[in-house]
């Protein structure tokens, strides 16, 4: 039974499977997690509901992994440009202003509804938050190597929430949602120097 469930299961080739994380997350920003169904995802992706169960345990898992699968190119981790405001920049690079719209928006979405699903928040913290929380220490550890931060520096455990809270604070604050131009400018005026290091 196992080695047909296995057999079953590498049938989704890369190209279906991110064609299904697709239609995910457009259900997703079209009705809000809680209204989100198996039942939905197999209509609108031609799939039935017990290969997505099969495949990937319920709806809370599904979501995370489209949610991690459309995460641009590659993880901040693998990014080292030899300085930290370079690596900090390069990562602004991958962002698109209207990409940042649509998942601002789904995002805001998604931290309402992990307030009433444990089993979402559970799955988002160690699928999403986790791997980018290791990969900013990563990137901050090497800056620290290079002698750029000094290893004592107060800021280095709060760049995370720096980080999330421009993200954030800026459809509550302006109405909108963030901007590369925006974030960039962000990291040079209050990360980089709340770190020590200099921005030209």
């Amino acid at each position: 039974m196992a080695e047909v469930a296995t057999a079953r299961r590498s049938r989704i080739t890369p190209e279906r499977e991110a064609e299904l994380y697709e239609a995910v997350l457009d259900l997703l920003r079209e009705v809000g997690y809680d209204a989100l169904t198996m039942d939905a995802v197999a209509a609108r992706t031609r799939s039935s509901k017990a290969t997505l169960y099969r495949q990937w345990g319920g709806k809370a898992q599904l979501v995370v992994k489209a949610i991690r699968h459309t995460k641009p190119g590659k993880d901040l981790g693998e990014i080292d440009t030899g300085s930290l405001r370079g690596d900090f920049h390069a990562l602004m690079e991958r962002a698109d202003d209207a990409e940042m719209e649509q998942n601002g928006a789904l995002m805001r979405g998604l931290a309402m509804a992990m307030h009433a699903n444990p089993d979402l928040h559970s799955e988002f913290r160690s699928q999403i938050i986790e791997p980018e929380v290791a990969d900013f220490r990563i990137v901050l550890q090497r800056a620290v190597d290079r002698g750029e931060v000094r290893p004592d520096c107060p800021a280095l455990d709060f760049v995370v929430h720096m980080m999330l809270g421009a993200f954030v604070t800026c459809a509550v604050l302006d109405d909108k949602p963030p901007t590369r131009a925006f974030l960039t400018s962000y990291i040079d005026a209050v990360v980089l120097p709340a770190l020590g290091v200099p921005t030209h």
